[in-house]
Formats: C-alpha cells, structure tokens, sequence
C-alpha cells in the first residue's frame, strides 16, 4: 500500500510544513513549533492527532531523545517530487558561477575539476562528478562536517568511503536513464547512505560522458541547490558543444 496516496489535504500540509522546519534546522519538529510559525488553521490536538498518522504509515521518525518528529526518506521523496517549489538562480548568480568555469572550458579534465569545485562552494554540500573513463572528482567534502547528520561517524566514515569506489557512483547512474534526477534514501543506497540525497545532472560531450552532482542530508534544501546542480550540468554540456 503507497502510505502517500492516502493522504488529505490537510495531512499533506502539516507534512510539507514538518519538511520546511526540518530543512531550515536539521531539529525534530513540535507540534508546538508548527502551531506557532505555520497558518495551518487546525488546534495542537489536531496537528498531534495528525503527526501520529504520519508517523505510522512511515512519513515521519520519532526520534528518542525528542517529543518532536523528523521526515522519513520516503517523505522526502514525496516532497521532492510532489511539495516543493523550487527557487530559481538570479542572473548574478548565473554569471558568478560560470566565470569560476569559464578559463577552463576548453580543457576536460580542467572544466570538471573546476565545475566540481565550484558546485560545492555554492552549494555548500560534498560535490561528486563520475565519467564513463572511470575517473571521479569530488570537493567539498568539509562541508558535510558541518550537517548535524554527520556528527554520526558511521554515516559519515559510510560515505566518505564511497569517494574511493568509483564503481559506486557509476553504479547508481547507470541504474537510472533521466539526465537528471533526485535520489533519496533507498533509491541511493540500501546502507547508512539512505539517510543522504543525491541530486545529478548527466552530460555528454565528445570525448567523455558522466554526471556531476551533490551530496548531502536527506534534508538538503532542494528547492535552492537542484537549479544550481540543473545550471552546472548545462555548462558543462554548453561549454562541450563548441568543441
């Protein structure tokens, strides 16, 4: 039975707004917390009575030490694919992002390594790009140390791991035909790294073929880094059809 197939207006709500919270502070989210910042219209007992529906058909956790729920993947996929809205890049921050490729857009191995390096500054997330030669870029990787979810050593020692196995990432890409796509939990891993997202756009020039992308918390803010994971592979695809 699809848990989300079943769910009202009202439950599709909370759970969006659960997911917005969530997002913003990496904390388990109150009923308290959601009566106070979100017009939901409805009594605390309501969101409660609500919260516990979700939780049983596995759209939230409970964590231990917390009264307050946290999305599950399988709810951060449905909010990926069905909730959120996302927020598109400004012209500035277009033109920012492709100065910081454009010397090397003659030069392959140069222009992924750079475009790696620049997808995680802007994203702030671990950036990862795999090509069909075997090769794997990847920076940022200080930047999953400040996520609250990777205080957890086995998570992260799990996926910095993966950056010496090539095979992998090509893996996960090679199980998916879209050129672009958003994986989250089991769709990724069926380990510790089902806690995580991957977001990969996949391009083709004529001398090698691969995805770039990023890497982070299941509750990565989407609706800001997919445009910017979106707007790198089209560089990369642009730059590569003057060759």
């Amino acid at each position: 039975m699809d848990p989300v197939a079943d769910l009202t207006p009202r439950q599709i709500q909370i759970l969006k707004a659960i997911i917005d919270e969530y997002i913003a502070t990496a904390e388990a989210v109150g009923s308290e917390t959601l009566e106070k910042k979100y017009n939901l219209g409805v009594s605390p007992a309501t969101i409660r009575n609500e919260m516990a529906h979700l939780t049983e058909i596995g759209m939230l956790n409970q964590p231990h030490t917390s009264a307050g729920r946290s999305p599950t993947p399988v709810a951060m996929k449905y909010y990926v694919e069905q909730l959120m809205k996302t927020k598109d890049m400004s012209v500035a921050e277009e033109v920012a992002v492709k100065d910081k490729i454009w010397n090397y857009r003659q030069e392959i191995d140069k222009l992924l390594r750079e475009a790696t390096k620049a997808l995680a500054e802007k994203t702030k997330t671990l950036a990862i790009t795999a090509t069909n030669e075997g090769d794997l870029y990847y920076a940022g990787a200080a930047n999953i140390l400040e996520m609250p979810e990777f205080f957890d050593y086995q998570l992260t020692h799990e996926l910095f791991g993966t950056l010496d196995e090539y095979g992998f990432w090509w893996h996960v890409l090679e199980q998916h035909d879209d050129p672009f796509l958003t994986l989250v939990g089991d769709d990724l891993s069926n380990g510790a790294l089902t806690q995580c997202g991957f977001i990969y756009h996949k391009f083709k020039t004529p001398h090698v073929s691969g995805a770039i992308g990023i890497v982070g918390p299941s509750r990565m803010n989407y609706p800001s880094v997919i445009p910017v994971v979106r707007y790198m592979g089209d560089l990369i695809d642009e730059f590569a059809s003057t060759w």
